[in-house]
């Protein structure tokens, strides 16, 4: 027989956005930006579902609504590039994260990279990968890319995410 747990006063949520949103909340996730040439120029957006998938081939993850701006671009492109953002740049997350900012204008600092990639300045790490795969999820794409080359050295501390806001680690 499998034990009951106890919830106290609590009542489980069924499944919604909601519940999902609210336990999410809770994860403190780093926070990256990717970014992508666009038929029009430079797109890019923050991202928290960043992950590692695997060290042989080196393969990362990340998710993508198919409503998001960027989309267009990071549906068709061969190269996409990630960046670490470091504590100082809150403002630069906040600037990716907003729907109708003029993401790459001052004072966003960037510059042209491999493959054509907008790569950013003064982050924590950078890498230009190579998208391997765009996996249907809800109304999300799971983007796998393999990476293609980096830079893993950038001064200073990662930025977090938690509780809807951007924040730094606290020793």
């Amino acid at each position: 027989m499998t034990a009951t747990p106890d919830l106290g006063a609590r009542t489980p949520q069924l499944a919604s956005p909601d519940l999902l949103r609210s336990v999410f909340r809770r994860h403190a996730a780093g926070v990256a930006v990717i970014t992508a040439a666009g038929d029009t120029g430079p797109v890019g957006f923050t991202a928290t579902s960043l992950s590692s998938v695997s060290a042989e081939p080196p393969l990362l993850s990340f998710g993508i609504s198919t409503g998001a701006s960027s989309w267009p671009a990071i549906s068709a492109t061969e190269h996409i590039g990630v960046h670490i953002l470091g504590e100082h740049q809150q403002e630069l997350a906040a600037t990716f994260a907003r729907s109708g900012a003029d993401r790459f204008g001052a004072p966003t600092v960037w510059r042209e990279g491999p493959e054509g990639v907008p790569v950013l300045d003064d982050v924590l790490a950078w890498l230009v990968c190579r998208v391997h795969a765009r996996v249907p999820a809800g109304d999300h794409r799971v983007v796998l890319a393999e990476v293609v080359l980096g830079d893993p050295a950038g001064p200073g501390r990662p930025l977090l995410y938690h509780q809807g806001r951007f924040s730094g680690l606290r020793d």
